[in-house]
Parts: structure tokens; C-alpha cells; sequence
């Protein structure tokens, strides 16, 4: 029965094209609740019902404080909320015990294809369930499945309905102008949000709320330091450009400085934005672009930071060690120097295994990566990092410094920050260091 005219709940809309109300299936259960107001039990819900699972075994650890207040706050707000908790504090086994406890379908949603594939292992090991997979060339939908953001936007249509549970790992990537259909296409009332660093630079992190729900549980880092992530130091090396690459560097530096000036001669808010927008049809735009991208390159792939790296792994011989580069060229760059492993973006998935399985057993004591390893990848116990670039981005500063706090005993884990002097490297640095994770922190500067 369709809703009268004078008494429609508020998430209908007039669809002239069919002379009908329709409303976008996100806002299902305030639906039924408005229809059951205007007309009690005199409407057909005919949206199928997700189906119920019977876990073949429940193997989960026992949760920490911490923990169960997230979930437990989860749960008292109707099961549909942000959990908020530092990078190693344990979000996936909050999402696995909410799993265990509502028994429903589950749809998982992760960023990108290694998550998707890790999150469907650790339901096989936790819950005994063989989930379905929709992504990477693979579309097989079960009861309780995992895919990626941009598989579940594209199929979330055909699936939407199935699900009762909807989690959003990583979830500061659901609100992108396509990635959101992944949570307004589906009729799931029950929904998790999990990530250490909400906050998104565009400000779309504020349509969280409904996406999946309000902040339920937020843990701030100072918290966990210490107690359930282990404590740690910075230590800042700076390092010179070399006279070839002070050079070049300066020299861009012109080219750019010169651009700009000129076009705000006309144009007096002329910025960065309109210079990249202007690069493919302005042959001067595009040249000063691309002095851009070579300064960049200067500062990321500096020859110094290859002999700081000597020294550091000199200094922990026999640690495990991370190594964050700011690109694919620099991570290569470590990599043929010192034969070491790298995980990029286009590493295949049997290639990333045998990496981190080689890592975890000490077979491999450096493993070197771009951006791969920022976001949710279980990484092997290490307890020395080296960042010798990246982004501004606190989120990425959290992330990374996230990979070598995982609590061992009472081993201080330290982060090295390898950062060229007089260049704008200095100035991602300082950003990184605003983020709360950097509260209170020892640095030590050599």
C-alpha cells in the first residue's frame, strides 16, 4: 500500500516516471516505522528478511576492556554506530564478536582487495564460516561475505537486500561521491563503522552519521598508549640535499615560483588547483607541474637517506624492521640497494604473502613499502620504523606509527623520521607531528 499524499514519512520522495513514492533503501527501518504510524498492521512489508547464521565454531579471544565497551556501546545504540580506536587496538575483533553475537547475514566492506581477502580469512579462523567473495574477478554471495568498496557500490543494488549486518572497515572511505551507494542501497538496519582516523581533509567524514551511524565509542590514543599499544620514541634525522640535487631542486623551485607569479599578475586568487586544471591544454601549466613532481622527487628519493638507512639498520641488526617510503621509485630504490622485499600497490597477492609470512618468521628482518602497508594489513611484530617519506596526512602519520605499537612485553618501539632540511619536507613533517598520537612523545632529533 502506498503512503497518502497528506501523510508521507519523510524519506519518501515523488517519482513522476512511474506515478509512485519511492525512497532510497538506506532509510528502510524509518520506513516501516512511519508506515506502521499512518496505518498500523494495513501494509505489506515485502523486503526479504536477512537470513540468520548458526556459526560453525566461535573461536574468538577474549576481549579486553576496552573492547567490550565498544562493543557493548554498540549494541545500546541500537546496533548502529562508529567504533574509533587507534591502529593495533583490536577493531577487527570487536566487528568478529559483533558478528558472533547478532548472528545474521554479514556483509564486510574493505578498502582494497589484500583487506578483503584478510578479513575473509580471519572469519574462516574465528567463526568457521567460508565467506563469499565479491571482487577481484569473483562474484559469490553468501550469507555472510566480504568485498570492497568499489565492488559494493556496483553491486550493492542486486545485494543490498540480503544483509542484515553492514560492516564498513576503513570506514573514512564510505562517504566518496560513489563509494557511499555502498550504504544507501542497502536495507541493512544494523551497521559498524571502524577506523582509527575518521577525519577526511573534503569535511564528507560529517556524513558518517548517516551512513552507518553516530560515534558510539571513540578511544583516544594517549589511552592506549602504553597499556594496550606499547610506548615509543621519534627520532628525527635531518638530512642535505647534495649539490646536484640542490640544484635541480632550486631550480624548480624557480620554475614554479615564477609561474605562479606571473599568472596572479591577472588572476589575483590563481592557485594550485587552477594550475592542474590548466595543465592539459596550457603547455606552461603542464611544465610548471611537472617541476612539481620532479622537486618532489628530489626531496623523496634524496641519496642521503640511503646512507641514514645504513646506519639505522646497522644500529638494529637482527630487528624487525619497517620501511616506509613517500613512492614506488624510492621503495625501489631501497630495495635494490640493500636487497631488500617490497610491498607496492600492483604486488601480486601470493608474492605479498610469501613476503610477510618471510617477515613474520624472520627469514626477511626489512620489509620495505609505499602505502600498501598504511591501512589495516596485518603486518608481523615489528618494533622499528623508518619513514623516509610520505604525505602531511595525520592519518597516515597514525596509520604507520600504528604498525610498530602492537605490545610486546615492555619493548619501547621507535620511529625514525628521515626528513631533507630546507625543503617542504620539513613542513609534512611538522603536520604529521599534530596528530594526538604524537601528544606527550619523547623526540630526539641527531
Amino acid at each position: 500500500m502506498a503512503p497518502c499524499p497528506e501523510n508521507v514519512p519523510d524519506p519518501f520522495n515523488f517519482d513522476g516516471r512511474i506515478g509512485a513514492w519511492r525512497c532510497e533503501a538506506i532509510a528502510y527501518a524509518q520506513v516501516v516505522e512511519g508506515l506502521r504510524r499512518c496505518y498500523g498492521a494495513a501494509f505489506q512489508d515485502e523486503v526479504p528478511r536477512p537470513q540468520q547464521v548458526a556459526w560453525p565454531k566461535v573461536s574468538l579471544p577474549a576481549l579486553r576492556p576496552e573492547q567490550t565497551q565498544a562493543l557493548d556501546a554498540w549494541e545500546q545504540a541500537g546496533r548502529r554506530g562508529q567504533v574509533i580506536m587507534p591502529t593495533g587496538t583490536g577493531k577487527t575483533e570487536v566487528a568478529l564478536a559483533a558478528m558472533a553475537r547478532t548472528g545474521v547475514a554479514t556483509l564486510v566492506v574493505a578498502p582494497v582487495r589484500d583487506l578483503m581477502y584478510q578479513w575473509h580469512r580471519r572469519i574462516l579462523r574465528s567463526l568457521g564460516c567460508d565467506a563469499g567473495i565479491v571482487g577481484d574477478n569473483l562474484f559469490d554471495i553468501k550469507a555472510v561475505t566480504v568485498t570492497t568498496y568499489d565492488s559494493a557500490y556496483i553491486h550493492m543494488g542486486r545485494m543490498g537486500a540480503g544483509f542484515g549486518l553492514l560492516i564498513f572497515d576503513e570506514e573514512h572511505h564510505l562517504p566518496s561521491r560513489c563509494r557511499r551507494e555502498a550504504a544507501i542501497l542497502s536495507t541493512a538496519t544494523m551497521r559498524l563503522g571502524l577506523t582509527a582516523t575518521p577525519e577526511r581533509a573534503d569535511g564528507l567524514h560529517k556524513e558518517l552519521d548517516n551512513l552507518v551511524g553516530p560515534v558510539v565509542y571513540r578511544m583516544p590514543f594517549k589511552q592506549a598508549r602504553g597499556s594496550t599499544l606499547a610506548d615509543f620514541e621519534v627520532v628525527r634525522i635531518p638530512v642535505a640535499l647534495n649539490d646536484r640535487e640542490q640544484a635541480t631542486y632550486d631550480q624548480c623551485s624557480r620554475v614554479i615560483r615564477h609561474f605562479m607569479l606571473e599568472r596572479r599578475k591577472d588572476q589575483p586568487g590563481y592557485t594550485w588547483q587552477d594550475l592542474c586544471a590548466e595543465s592539459g591544454r596550457d603547455p606552461q601549466a603542464r611544465h610548471a607541474q611537472k617541476a612539481y613532481y620532479l622537486k618532489r622527487s628530489v626531496e623523496d628519493r634524496a641519496a642521503e637517506k640511503l646512507r641514514v638507512l645504513e646506519d639505522i639498520f646497522r644500529l638494529h641488526y637482527g630487528q624487525p624492521t619497517l620501511v616506509f617510503a613517500g613512492s614506488n621509485a624510492m621503495a625501489i630504490d631501497v630495495s635494490r640497494r640493500f636487497l631488500l622485499p617490497t610491498i607496492l600497490s600492483h604486488t601480486r597477492k601470493r608474492e605479498r604473502l610469501a613476503v610477510l609470512e618471510g617477515f613474520a618468521e624472520g627469514r626477511l628482518p626489512v620489509l620495505v613499502a609505499n602505502r600498501v602497508l598504511d591501512e589495516g594489513v596485518d603486518v608481523p611484530e615489528a618494533k622499528v620504523a623508518v619513514v623516509i617519506g610520505g604525505l602531511g596526512s595525520t592519518r597516515q602519520a597514525k596509520q604507520r606509527l600504528g604498525r610498530v605499537l602492537r605490545k610486546s612485553g615492555n619493548v619501547r618501539a621507535v620511529l625514525y623520521e628521515v626528513v631533507c632540511e630546507d625543503t617542504k619536507e620539513v613542513h609534512r613533517s611538522r603536520k604529521r607531528r599534530k596528530s594526538d598520537a604524537y601528544e606527550r612523545t619523547r623526540h630526539r632529533r641527531v
